[in-house]
């Protein structure tokens, strides 16, 4: 079954080239021009990708990102921020509010269709490891992308998942910001050591007692405890 890709653009003209790309690489594509329409249409039915605009005229992609990340049944949603926007500010805020990647204008169709199915696939490699973690209170299901700290579940983002279970199958060994981030945003996208940091302080928080099991090397980078 083809996979389904919503993109939300306000521009019609780069909203049918994107359309038409993805469309003639084999994907079923929906379409909207607000983050309104786009908010009804991934409540009536969620894909598996959205392709999203920055610069919205009735809200901004930031916050239909953000609105995405605080769902729990959209955790598994993969984000692909599109936007004119190049300073590195607007990635770091884009990937802190959980986008998967960022695609900037003008951009190569050819180039958007190859991240989204390089998307797609770490996706699809992530869901064949059927397994659960469990360490000293911290459990977490890989496959229901699902994580309970004491019994207890806690809610987290699609990068503060990754985070941890990157880091709980490596137990004892420590994990450079630079490793992290090729591992988990991939290295063809350029974010800032900060991004890492701030995911793992929102993570830590949200374990609360369990986050006590992150530890920090200094100068070199974080490890779960063995």
């Amino acid at each position: 079954m083809a996979a389904r890709i919503l993109v939300v653009d306000d521009e019609p003209d780069l909203l049918e080239l994107v359309r038409l790309s993805l469309v003639e690489a084999g994907f079923a594509v929906e379409t909207a021009a607000t983050g309104q329409q786009a908010l009804e249409k991934l409540q009536r039915a969620a894909p598996d990708l959205v392709v999203l605009d920055l610069m919205l005229p009735d809200m901004s992609g930031t916050e239909v990102c953000r609105w995405l990340r605080g769902r729990p049944e959209f955790h598994d949603l993969l984000v692909l921020m599109l936007t004119a926007k190049s300073e590195e500010v607007d990635r770091v805020v884009g990937f802190e509010l959980g986008a998967d990647d960022y695609v900037t204008k003008p951009f190569s169709p050819r180039e958007l269709v190859l991240r989204v199915r390089a998307l797609l696939r770490r996706r699809a490699g992530a869901a064949t490891e059927a397994h659960i973690l469990e360490r000293d209170g911290v459990r977490i299901d890989l496959d229901r992308h699902r994580c309970h700290v004491a019994g207890e579940e806690v809610i987290l983002t699609a990068k503060e998942f990754q985070l941890l279970a990157t880091l709980m199958r490596r137990p004892g060994r420590v994990l450079s910001r630079e490793r992290l981030l090729d591992e988990i945003w991939g290295s063809d996208v350029t974010v800032t050591l900060r991004t890492i940091d701030t995911h793992l302080k929102r993570l830590r928080e949200k374990l609360g007692s369990g986050g006590e099991l992150i530890e920090t090397v200094r100068g070199v980078g974080y490890r779960f405890a063995e």
